[in-house]
């Protein structure tokens, strides 16, 4: 049995589940979010949890099991808590802005870039160089936060550019030259 998957997902108050054919829908005080679910696994309520249970014990789903459980745990602290990734931006002139719907980036090169923000995303700048990013989707918001990290990677020489608040690089030496 999957350790992950055997473990039922407690649903906290103000949180309506709904199971349908094929997938599962979560609603909760933060939106609504819906889960597909592989033929083979099946969930189910009880005694205010959801549980997860799968038809067999081949490889492909003993795998699904513990990924269906994982995702729905994710919907669930999704639309309770939501999530959100922080993002600092390192360099001299490097900054960003936001202005509606989009956020505005000056990092080095000879344009500006116009970030687009997704629906289900809000997107907050702090003091031109701290920048979080919140949902309630987890992967909405880890895909947001990494398309805005490849705007422009953490130099390796310099530290220079946008990285995780939580990330450590580490500086490579530059040439010795001749000694």
């Amino acid at each position: 049995m999957s350790r992950i998957g055997k473990l039922p997902i407690p649903l906290p108050k103000g949180v309506e589940v709904e199971i349908g054919k094929g997938q599962v829908s979560v609603k909760g005080p933060k939106g609504s979010l819906e889960e597909r679910i592989p033929g083979g696994i099946t969930a189910k309520l009880e005694d205010g949890q959801l549980v997860v249970n799968r038809r067999n014990d081949s490889k492909q789903q003993r795998a699904f099991h513990g990924l269906v459980r994982a995702l729905l745990a994710n919907a669930v602290k999704g639309v309770t808590e939501g999530f959100s990734k922080n993002l600092e931006i390192h360099g001299v002139g490097y900054r960003a802005e936001s202005k509606g719907q989009s956020v505005i980036f000056t990092l080095g090169y000879t344009h500006t870039i116009d970030f687009s923000v997704p629906e289900g995303i809000e997107i907050a700048v702090d003091r031109n160089t701290r920048i979080k990013v919140s949902g309630i989707s987890r992967q909405q918001v880890g895909q947001v936060a990494a398309e805005i990290r490849a705007l422009r990677p953490p130099d390796v020489y310099k530290l220079k550019g946008v990285r995780y608040a939580d990330e450590q690089l580490r500086k490579k030496a530059g040439k010795t030259g001749a000694a």
